[in-house]
Parts: structure tokens; sequence; C-alpha cells
């Protein structure tokens, strides 16, 4: 059986980055997405260097010119592709929806939402076909519960559940799978730029303060582990389906 890669979006650090590095570990070659940084250039040497086939890539979700030049290259190094992580994402704006300037909302949406469908949409000739290619988003429980000066990534993280629905539903004629999970509250830096937000702003920056303090958030790597067997396995007649982490 031909052995394609994971493209693995968000994977200079984080979940991303634990989620490729896991993967690799198993003998799956990671095609690491992420804005341009030094992390990305470190963690695409460190795949490479475990598995033949990884390399890192820079792609911007935010912008459309960045999905095409990534696409591009994925395309033209993968004939067949074994299946799409979409971890990566932002917070902000964390602004009241009264307050946050439409640009920022925008940007935002754009990121955590259309930029999925983007890249997905240009990667779909190499999904699929005699063997299943899974997809996985990563949501969150913004998804279901809205959090106030949060709209902007509620509204995103609920739209992808339903576009992972949505291409399980349309993918299953093409052996493409989607699913989407919760992984509950991680230690990341989306977590730091939560507590680094001004209060007056966002009411509820002293219970994500607290979580910190008390030792309440998981961390990147336990969080992986418990994601991999799922995205590496699911099955067709678990398409579309939602799972959360902490009921795994």
């Amino acid at each position: 059986m031909a052995q394609g890669p994971y493209v693995v979006t968000g994977a200079s650090k984080g979940i991303g980055r634990a989620i490729s590095q896991k993967l690799v570990a198993e003998g799956h070659p990671v095609l690491a997405l992420a804005r341009a940084s030094k992390e990305l250039d470190e963690i695409g040497e460190e795949l490479a260097e475990t598995c033949s086939g990884s390399r890192a890539i820079v792609c911007d979700l935010s912008q459309p010119e960045s999905i095409k030049n990534a696409a591009q290259l994925i395309l033209q190094s993968a004939p067949w592709i074994a299946g799409i992580v979409h971890n990566a994402g932002t917070i902000f704006p964390i602004m009241p929806l009264a307050q946050v300037e439409i640009a920022h909302w925008s940007t935002s949406i754009n990121a955590n939402l259309i930029g999925v469908q983007d890249l997905t949409q240009r990667l779909l000739s190499n999904l699929g076909g005699k063997q299943q290619s899974r997809i996985t988003t990563i949501s969150s429980g913004a998804a279901l519960s809205p959090v106030e000066s949060w709209s902007a990534y509620c509204v995103a993280k609920a739209g992808l559940d339903m576009w992972a629905r949505c291409l399980a539903a349309e993918g299953a004629s093409s052996n493409i799978s989607a699913i989407s999970i919760a992984p509950g509250i991680v230690d990341t830096g989306m977590q730091s730029d939560i507590r680094s937000s001004d209060p007056e702003l966002f009411p509820r920056h002293a219970d994500f303060v607290s979580l910190h303090t008390e030792k309440h958030l998981t961390n990147s790597v336990d969080v992986a582990q418990q994601l991999c067997p799922l995205i590496l396995s699911h099955t067709m007649q678990q398409s579309g389906q939602r799972f959360d982490v902490r009921e795994l």
C-alpha cells in the first residue's frame, strides 16, 4: 500500500507540533504547515530526520496566495495524501462584538475556517481513491458554547464542525472521511494569549488564569497521544462524527 503523507497545519508549536512528532514516530511522513518561523524550520528538520518524505511548508491560512503556494508544493510532492489535520487556529480578536473591527474579525474567520476549505479544496485531487484519506479538524468547546469576546473564534469553530460533516457526506463516495475532535483545555500558546488579553475586554479572563495557576491544563504531548489513533484509523463509519478527547 502507498504510504502517503499527512498534512498538519499549525505544526510549528503546541498540539500541531506534538501530533506531527507522534505521526512520524509511527512511520508516517508529515508535511508540516505553519506561518514562517524559526520553530517551523526546526520542526521540519526534526521530522525529516525521523521519517523520510517529511518537510516543513510555509502556509498562512489567512492569506489565499500563501495557501495556493503551499497546496502546489504539496501536490507536487504527494501524489496521494493519507490525511489532513486541520489544527491551525487563532483566538484573536478577543473583544466584544460591539467593539471589534470587522477587518480583524474577518481575518480570524479566514484563518480558522475559510482557509481550511481553501486548502482542502486545492488538495482534493490527491485525496481518497483506492485508499481512504482521513481529514481531522481540531474543534473546541467554543464550537458548542458561546464565550464572551470570542465571537469570531466561536463562530469559526462551530462552522468547522459543520464543515467536517459536509465533507464527510460529500467525500463518502470518494473514500474521503472527515471527523472533528475537541482536545480539551491544553497548555499551548493560545492559552497564553488568552491570559495576556485585556481583562476589561474579556469577562472570563480570571477563569483562564485560574486554569493555569491551578494546573488544570493538559499538555500537548499527552493530547497528541490520545488524538492520533483517531487521526490514523477512524473508519468511514465514523466519518462525520464529533469526538471529545475527554471521552476517549
